[in-house]
């Protein structure tokens, strides 16, 4: 197979296509987890204070 630069491109999203949602869902677990702590921490913070 000849190295032709523009299709390395087509081939990856080509693949990437067929992983299905796996890294879609991954980021939207950790960006849910990071809010969630976000929001324990804002409302948590305002019991400390008198």
């Amino acid at each position: 197979m000849e190295h032709i630069p523009a299709t390395w491109l087509t081939e990856a999203a080509l693949a990437a296509g067929r992983q299905g949602p796996g890294n879609l869902l991954r980021v939207v677990l950790v960006v849910m987890v990071v809010g969630c702590a976000l929001a324990a921490w804002l409302l948590l913070r305002g019991y400390k204070r008198k």
